[in-house]
């Protein structure tokens, strides 16, 4: 019980201890002001901000009727979280995805809508401006702010709000609807002392309103918490508290268990020591990978000043990523590769569930976490894996297309780990965000499955609906976009979108033009295809013509029938990951005499229409 005591006391500590930083104040959110363009949606919009949340979008907008069609011109606000980047200023770090043709310039000035620019681009990525390549990831940094007491203590929320032509300061002051009364050009001016109004272009902070359309007073980061702060930060302490020693008195209990039945299904022949598959190691066809490839590695706390020396103080040249919840850094610690996580204060919960998840759960098929640290920020260091992301891959970013084996190899390592998570844990766990970036490529090209956080798992049997969908659109499947129901079937039907993409190599959302009224679902696409009068030249127009020749199309065939039956509507009538990994490493060794309708048939399907 010492480490789960000790954990939760450094959690409980490092919550009510003041960051130490050279910023010198920092706040958890700040909106963007964006100009809308034409054919955008709040889809398209929240994709370019990296949010899933539109409703989140919604509640900052009430003037936008229609999240489907916004006019063109139309000023919104983003909602973001207002970091310290670097220990050197305020902002926030998006991750945007290049396409064809896209510049440093037309990234910032059209994409971002001014919120960033092309010289502060080019600051945060190592990309020549000629030389960007297609699908490439960039750092797009948007500066915010949290106020000044010595100005007023009644504004403590800011829109980081671009100038454009034609703006002056009576313009921004009306857009901003200070309260009567107020001296808002005056207050302007003071927040903004070197700004020029009138200019056209650059960036000015201007006070923004709540939820409720209200404006949010200035909290000192030296002044302690209101009432209400405090009160939700002791609320999430005990709730973090609770949940480790459950957590631990439960692991404790079922450890016993859990090393007998691994040491029951540990064959001295075929593993290494622990469980662990040796290298090219496949189970039987027909027979359940149960309890293959465990290890039982512990969880080591680092110090903040381990981690910070290895990434030279957490420099952006160490940035390897982005996430939903903080940034990803590569370090060297112990003579072993990581990549580190850092995560803000308010990630708490998704730190505990990526600890409690991942120091109990271990497959050769899923990230494994080195270990933590909880001093002044939350981290958590991985296994660093080598080859990045499926995503990246599969659409560019320099990397050599993979081979149709090794996308069978890489979709059938990712079914294994999904199948452990899915029925081989105690508790079973749901992943909720599966996607090809979620898929990792080690140094051997085998695949493992990553990102476990909070809102993108949960126990099965749980009663409790979730507050807001999370999760990727296009992998969404229809039960949980339209009624936020969750079982195993909604990961399953997201791995069936990442088949469709290992096929096709586009993204799970394909836009024609980049428009956005265009915009076709991956699923869609091939349901198009199998209902082509031929469906093999149908599904021949959608392979990877990075590919080649080098696509057995009978192999693509039945691929692609497998992630049909991975996404029916119907979420009772889609395979389980058992049956998905069995089918995999059938076709993996198939000779061709094998039918996906008939072999489901002999497993946990009835009544499956074999793609005719």
């Amino acid at each position: 019980m010492f480490f789960n005591l000790k954990l939760c006391f450094l959690i409980l500590t490092t919550i009510f201890t003041h960051t130490k930083s050279q910023c010198s104040k920092s706040c958890g959110l700040a909106l963007g002001s964006y100009y809308v363009r034409k054919n955008d949606t709040l889809t398209t919009i929240s994709e370019i901000f990296g949010s899933t949340d539109i409703d989140l979008i919604l509640s900052y907008n009430k003037q936008v009727r229609n999240k489907d069609s916004i006019q063109a011109g139309t000023r919104i606000e983003i909602p973001f979280s207002c970091d310290c980047i670097d220990k050197e200023f305020l902002g926030h770090v998006f991750r945007y995805k290049v396409r064809t043709g896209d510049t440093y310039d037309t990234i910032a000035n059209t994409i971002y809508s001014n919120l960033t620019s092309s010289a502060w681009l080019q600051k945060f990525n190592s990309y020549d401006a000629n030389r960007i390549p297609d699908v490439a990831s960039l750092n797009v940094t948007v500066n915010c702010s949290c106020g000044d007491k010595k100005v007023s203590k009644e504004y403590g929320l800011f829109v980081t709000y671009p100038l454009r032509a034609g703006d002056s300061l009576g313009s921004v002051v009306r857009d901003v609807n200070f309260s009567s009364g107020t001296n808002g050009s005056d207050l302007l001016m003071r927040y903004n002392p070197d700004a020029n109004f009138s200019a056209g272009s650059g960036i000015v902070y201007v006070p923004g309103k709540d939820q409720d359309e209200n404006f949010v007073a200035f909290k000192s980061s030296k002044g302690g918490l209101s009432t209400g702060g405090i009160a939700g930060i002791v609320v999430v302490a005990v709730v973090g508290l609770l949940l480790l020693v459950g957590y631990f008195g439960f692991y404790r209990k079922k450890r016993v268990e859990k090393i007998r039945l691994s040491t029951a299904s540990e064959d001295p022949s075929t593993h290494a020591p622990g469980g662990t598959l040796l290298k090219g190691e496949e189970p039987s066809v027909g027979a359940s990978p149960r309890l293959k490839g465990i290890s039982v590695d512990k969880s080591v706390e680092f110090s903040l000043e381990e981690l910070a020396k290895a990434t030279n103080d957490f420099n952006i040249s160490y940035k390897i990523g982005q996430g939903g919840f903080g940034a990803v850094y590569y370090a060297e610690l112990r003579g072993e590769k990581a990549a580190i996580k850092k995560m803000d204060m308010q990630a708490s919960k998704e730190f505990l569930a990526e600890l409690k998840v991942l120091t109990n759960v271990h497959h050769l098929n899923l990230v494994r976490l080195i270990g933590y640290c909880v001093e002044d920020s939350l981290f958590l260091v991985y296994e660093y894996i080598e080859n990045g992301n499926l995503s990246e891959h599969l659409r560019g970013s320099g990397r050599p297309p993979l081979s149709w084996s090794t996308r069978l190899q890489v979709a059938l390592d990712s079914a294994r780990g999904l199948e452990y998570i899915h029925e081989h844990t105690v508790p079973v766990y749901i992943h909720r965000d599966i996607k090809s970036a979620n898929i990792l490529i080690d140094k051997n090209y085998r695949g493992k499955v990553a990102d476990f956080g909070l809102t993108k798992l949960t126990e099965v049997g749980s009663t409790s609906m979730p507050t807001r969908l999370v999760g990727t659109f296009g992998y969404m499947p229809p039960e949980y976009a339209q009624y936020g129901d969750v079982s195993p079937k909604v990961d399953v039907y997201a791995f069936g979108v990442v088949l469709y993409e290992l096929i096709s190599a586009k993204d799970a959302i394909v836009r024609a033009n980049d428009s956005a009224a265009e915009s076709k679902g991956l699923v869609a696409m091939f349901e198009e295809a199998f209902n082509e009068p031929d469906p093999v030249e149908g599904l021949s127009k959608l392979v990877d013509p990075r590919l080649g020749d080098d696509h057995p199309i009978d192999s693509v065939r039945k691929l692609a029938q497998l992630a049909r039956a991975c996404t029916l509507e119907n979420p009772q009538l889609r395979p389980s990951m058992r049956s998905i990994v069995v089918a995999l490493m059938t076709l993996s060794s198939s000779t061709g005499d094998w039918d996906i309708g008939s072999f489901f048939e002999n497993h946990d399907m009835v009544n499956l229409m074999s793609g005719r």
